[in-house]
């Protein structure tokens, strides 16, 4: 639909015009991030966050400025979204501080050695079983929103976007550089780790059909895919 905000301006449509175009959108957006989160949150709770995100979008679009409405209610719809679940946030204390001494781990190992910490070797840097810090993982992968949409979320972006969704200047150079960064970061990752994001994030498969591709359990997936935003956090908060 990238040229329906065309057809749009053309057709001088309402707000609620564009609303009930694009209810669709928002559960489809809902649906995507239901995936990534425990069975405790709730998707009509997502649903609405998202409708409020796409009535502020039909409010604030301006067809004049050559965005198209799609991508622009897709940015308020997830953003309203991560807000929302961001004010409810379930995650333990004991988890954050656990996630905390395991990117700690990665840095030292990889400041040391020069290349992507292993496993076990983070396991034994935190003197705990393998068994354990693959439960740390899957209990960290399971309490946040781990994505890259979430690591993308820095201080600098933090502000209300313009009418069109076009960035200033400062913000377009502060993106570029930081998916320059990323690209690369992700490029040193382990190839299971590259696999999974790559499957998870561009072909958008479940935790459960990256499994079956893998032969591996969801279990396993979802720790492969814990670890591996573990370390590019760890990178994007020295950039």
């Amino acid at each position: 639909m990238n040229a329906y905000s065309t057809v749009a301006a053309a057709a001088n449509y309402s707000q609620e015009d564009l609303v009930t175009e694009h209810v669709s959108l928002v559960k489809r957006i809902a649906h995507h991030l239901a995936a990534r989160l425990p069975s405790s949150v709730d998707i009509d709770d997502l649903m609405q966050s998202g409708m409020v995100g796409l009535l502020e979008a039909a409010g604030n679009f301006d067809p004049e400025r050559g965005a198209s409405f799609e991508t622009y209610a897709g940015i308020r719809i997830r953003g309203a979204m991560l807000d929302d679940i961001r004010k409810h946030d379930w995650t333990p204390r004991s988890v954050h501080h656990k996630y905390r001494r395991v990117t700690e781990a990665i840095h030292e190992i990889e400041a040391e050695h020069g290349r992507a910490a292993e496993p076990r070797e983070i396991a034994d840097k935190l003197g705990i079983p393998i068994e354990e810090y693959h439960k740390i993982l899957t209990d960290s992968a399971s309490s946040r929103l781990f994505s890259l949409d979430e690591t993308l979320d820095e201080p600098a972006l933090n502000r209300p976007p313009p009418a069109s969704g076009t960035a200033t200047p400062d913000e377009d150079l502060f993106q570029s550089q930081f998916r320059d960064n990323l690209a690369e970061a992700i490029n040193r990752l382990p190839e299971r780790e590259r696999l999974v994001l790559s499957l998870y994030y561009e072909q958008e498969l479940n935790l459960k059909e990256i499994g079956e591709i893998l032969e591996v359990s969801e279990s396993r997936v979802c720790q492969i895919h814990g670890q591996a935003v573990i370390r590019l956090r760890g990178q994007a908060e020295r950039w």
